[in-house]
């Protein structure tokens, strides 16, 4: 499985040649014989026996694996149900609906109970300073979700309720989400890097009741006052007329227990530093984690839920501006991460996996926790970031707990490659056994330094897409039996049934190029958008009645494999995070200095993609880098710092077709001064275009 040889010098990926990377688009790496030897898959034959069968015998394919997972009633009616079409009326689907299950119960009870895996490590934690360790066994863990299931309970929350959590990457919050699970109340884990408005709108769209949050944390050298941003969003909802009543607080500065009970005995203390940090606390709203804990009992019968019952809400950028809230469901997507973490990643019992994904997005909650946990797993849990202390703490981590499968984002890959080859190879990574990457397409070249440097030419890589509304992997290879193409994500999961489809909606055969659709389902797909069951229905099935659209375009060669190209709908992929341009621009013109706005994104060569910002001022205002600086912070405060613009250029008018449509592609050209603008027949104003061409000498970075 060797790469053409590589000359020149070494660092930042420049040791891997251009033509090197074009060849890597033309030719494909065979897994490992050592890999393909002990997979689950070994080879690509099986592979394909195991596709057609979930395709085509889907109720025995997951029937079998469902067999493996606790169930307290079994299903009683059909497997599957389903309409994809929405000319036939409402689109739904149900898998196993009338089965009752927990999926707390499933990763826990299950693990300790019926595997015999209590004593076994679930978390390595590893905070953002190296020396901030612990650790957690599987049925410590059971303990404490136990606790604190029983402290929601004492606090009114019971099945179907919404709970919101806002933590940074702790122990806590894995307890906190189980501990939802357990009662059958919703958890819609906010990310710790959102502002309070986002919290706030996320609070109000699902109506939560309670939430979860910590005192402080550090990111980085960054100090984050995270009680502060919570109180924030609490003050906003209590302003439009919806007053939580509850707010629980992790005491996570300065503190030196992880919770009560059976705390975890095999590591000493955790030793956190204690900066001046200001937490204001509300009377009569605000209650400390650790001494709720205290009061809580050991033992906590599980809520048990039908199969179709909701999980979670988690929210994705919507092309509207607002967010929508992902609802997924128990029995299905417990199935479907379930079965994605052991294949994808060739799972077995003596790995050690590490997501440095945080919990906040859909790739933490599939990949961090249910996903590793439903397999009785032991993962590291991270809190720092990859250049903290230094940009070789990925790897220093690897070398420490001895990871075997490694998942992570190409935002990452390609920053690191910019440090050279050195703060990898001054660690041996010699337990590293299968790499993986997620957000977003990875280019060739950083796949190559990935294989080559971090993987040292013995490391399969599976490159995988999917997204929030479908729970897990839909295209990617398998370890053992892919053969890999750079920057390819190339085949489907079991269960998945791609197609490319032209604008009219013909299906294309071999190699073709058009909007990737999924024509039937899978058990993790989304059942619907919270509260707005037309949103979804429009969303994803109106376009093409008959098929789930992604929004995604694609590429399929002449060996079948999948590239995805890129949105086609107006969202942005932001270092693997999807951001609604309008979102941003509504963030925008709420400054009394902008008229208009329009947003695009731009390359980035290590965000893979950034926003590139057209603002329209209103008469009066001057352009200047106050505003820009001002609207930046604005941006941050309405959304977060995910979404801070990286470019803004002073457009005094913008091109519209002559229906008033901002032509969004034209400002793409713009924004990277290609004058080659295709079809222009269209525009109202020609002239506008020249204008903003000459204006780019403006823009402020």
């Amino acid at each position: 499985m060797g790469l053409p040889e590589e000359r020149g010098r070494s660092g930042g990926g420049s040791g891997v040649r251009e033509e090197a990377g074009a060849r890597s688009r033309a030719r494909s790496w065979s897994p490992p014989p050592e890999v393909s030897r002990s997979a689950h898959v070994p080879s690509l034959q099986r592979y394909r026996e195991l596709h057609r069968r979930s395709l085509e015998e889907p109720r025995e394919f997951w029937g079998d694996i469902a067999k493996e997972f606790y169930w307290k009633t079994p299903c009683p009616g059909p497997f599957l149900q389903y309409n994809f079409d929405v000319t036939k009326g409402k689109i739904f689907i149900e898998w196993m609906k009338g089965a009752t299950t927990n999926i707390c119960y499933n990763v826990l009870d299950r693990i300790v109970y019926e595997k015999k895996l209590g004593d076994k490590v679930a978390f390595y934690w590893e905070g953002n300073e190296p020396e901030e360790t612990t650790q957690i066994t599987y049925r410590e863990l059971l303990v404490q979700v136990c606790h604190f299931s029983n402290v929601l309970r004492k606090q009114g929350i019971c099945k179907g309720d919404r709970v919101a959590i806002y933590m940074p990457m702790i122990p806590e919050l894995v307890v906190a989400m189980l501990a939802c699970a357990r009662l059958g109340a919703l958890h819609s884990i906010v990310f710790a890097g959102f502002s309070s408005e986002s919290l706030c709108e996320r609070i109000l769209d699902s109506s939560c009741s309670l939430l979860i949050t910590t005192d402080a944390f550090y990111r980085g050298e960054k100090l984050v006052n995270l009680k502060e941003l919570a109180d924030e969003a609490l003050e906003k909802c209590r302003e439009k007329g919806f007053p939580v009543r509850c707010c629980i607080v992790v005491k996570h500065l300065g503190r030196a227990e992880l919770g009560t009970g059976d705390s975890p005995s095999q590591s000493p203390p955790i030793k956190r530093p204690c900066p001046d940090v200001q937490i204001s606390w509300n009377e009569g709203v605000d209650m400390w984690w650790h001494e709720l804990m205290q009061e809580a009992g050991d033992e906590c019968e599980p809520e048990w839920c039908d199969a179709e019952d909701p999980l979670f809400i988690l929210y994705t950028s919507g092309s509207t501006g607002k967010p929508k809230g992902v609802v997924h469901t128990v029995g299905g997507y417990m199935l479907y991460v379930a079965t994605t973490f052991k294949y994808v990643f060739d799972f077995h019992a003596e790995d050690v996996f590490w997501c440095t994904a945080d919990i906040g997005w859909i790739t933490g909650h599939s990949y961090v926790t249910y996903g590793p946990l439903a397999n009785g797993a032991t993962s590291v849990l991270f809190e720092g970031i990859p250049t903290y202390p230094d940009v070789s703490r990925l790897w220093s981590t690897v070398d420490k707990y001895k990871v075997t499968k490694f998942y992570t984002a190409p935002t990452a890959i390609r920053l690191l490659m910019k440090s050279g080859d050195e703060p990898v190879t001054r660690h041996s990574r010699a337990s590293l056994q299968v790499l993986g990457t997620v957000g977003e397409p990875i280019n060739p070249e950083a796949w190559l330094w990935y294989h080559r440097v971090v993987g040292a030419q013995r490391c399969p890589i599976v490159d995988t897409f999917w997204q929030t509304e479908t729970g897990g992997h839909m295209l990617t290879p398998l370890p053992g039996a892919t053969p890999m193409k750079p920057g390819s994500a190339t085949f489907p999961f079991f269960g998945v049934a791609p197609a490319v489809l032209n604008e009219s909606g013909e299906e294309l055969e071999g190699e073709a190029e058009g909007y990737l659709v999924f024509k039937q389902p899978w058990p993790g797909i989304m059942r619907t958008v919270y509260g707005n069951h037309e949103c979804f229905e429009t969303t994803y099935f109106k376009k093409f009645p008959g098929y789930y659209v992604t929004g995604d375009g694609c590429r399929r060669d002449q060996d079948g494999y999948y590239w995805i190209t890129g949105r086609i709908d107006d969202m942005l992929n932001v270092s693997g995070h999807l951001l609604s341009t309008a979102e941003v621009e509504s963030a925008l013109v709420e400054h009394e200095a902008v008229a208009e706005a329009a947003v695009v994104g731009h390359p980035h060569p290590v965000k893979g993609e950034c926003l590139y910002c057209f603002v329209t001022l209103c008469d009066g205002h001057t352009f200047s880098s106050t505003l820009t600086e001002e609207l930046k912070k604005q941006i941050r405060e309405k959304i977060g710092p995910i979404a801070t613009p990286d470019y803004i250029q002073n457009a005094p008018s913008l091109p519209k077709t002559r229906s008033g449509k901002i032509m969004r592609r034209v400002l793409r050209k713009i924004a990277q001064n290609d004058h080659d603008l295709g079809d222009m027949s269209t525009v109202a104003d020609p002239s506008v275009i020249t204008q903003l061409f000459s204006h780019r000498c403006l823009t402020i970075q």
